[in-house]
């Protein structure tokens, strides 16, 4: 039965940050998601989560300088001390949330920039996170962003990034599926589930193609979620959907699925 994630970046924004986390419980969540703990000390959030008996499952690096247009540093050339740093920094936030996964975030790449010089930085950096994360049985994710949603990021395709882990080599590292981004670029999620499962390692979901609840649009994610549970998938989904309204309003969705998350 699939387990779902409320992702705090996108719901409950009616409620600051501290407060989301009682939100998530009370809606019937188990498990939460986020993009980025670093605005607080680890031990705030661990509070945060052991307050309400929550689990988190997953957080990404940092992203750089989004101002400027950066969505991750861990693929630019040049900067891979800081890529180095904002690694070691999330490996500190993970053992200290007791979080399995974590987010490497690569990077936007300029328009007549080298892609393959970041590609290559990407895969040493990367290689280099999977053996600092390695001897804590923490896995390493890496996403395809779709070019509407995140223009010039790395790699736009599901079949980029597992292109990409086979380059990594390395037995920590996987897909994020995210079915919002696969079907802006990809199409055939049934295909995409069946055949690559086990190299997936979490599943992200909202509707397509105005990522709102996964009820409206073009994905029938009820007949994936079965999908998933035919293929074994016993990871997380996270909600990473921005709702049409308020949050809880809008979970008439997940109703059928509240006592089993």
């Amino acid at each position: 039965m699939p387990k779902f994630a409320a992702n705090l970046s996108t719901q409950f924004n009616e409620y600051p940050f501290a407060e989301r986390f009682a939100a998530a419980a009370e809606a019937g969540f188990t498990a939460v998601e986020f993009l980025f703990p670093y605005d607080y000390p680890a031990a705030q959030i661990k509070q945060w989560l052991d307050e309400n008996l929550l689990q988190l499952v997953l957080f990404n690096t940092a992203p750089g300088n989004v101002a400027a247009g950066e969505w991750g540093v861990s693929a630019i050339p040049g900067r891979e001390a800081e890529a180095k740093a904002d690694i070691d920094r999330a490996l500190s936030y993970a053992l200290a949330l007791n979080c399995p996964q974590v987010h490497i975030m690569a990077a936007t790449v300029p328009p007549g920039a080298d892609r393959q010089r970041y590609v290559e930085t990407f895969i040493s950096n990367m290689r280099y996170a999977a053996e600092r994360f390695a001897p804590h049985g923490i896995s390493l994710l890496i996403e395809a962003l779709n070019p509407v949603t995140k223009p010039n990021y790395l790699y736009a395709s599901q079949y980029q990034t597992l292109e990409m882990v086979e380059q990594i080599d390395r037995p920590n590292v996987f897909t994020q599926l995210d079915l919002f981004h696969a079907q802006r670029v990809d199409g055939n999620l049934s295909h995409l589930i069946r055949h690559y499962a086990g190299r997936y390692r979490h599943v992200q979901i909202a509707s397509a193609p105005d990522r709102h609840e996964p009820d409206e649009g073009e994905v029938n994610y009820p007949w994936l979620f079965s999908l998933l549970d035919e293929v074994g998938y016993s990871g997380w989904v996270g909600c990473e959907y921005i709702p049409r309204g308020d949050t809880n309003a809008g979970l008439s969705w997940f109703a059928p699925w509240k006592l089993k998350a």
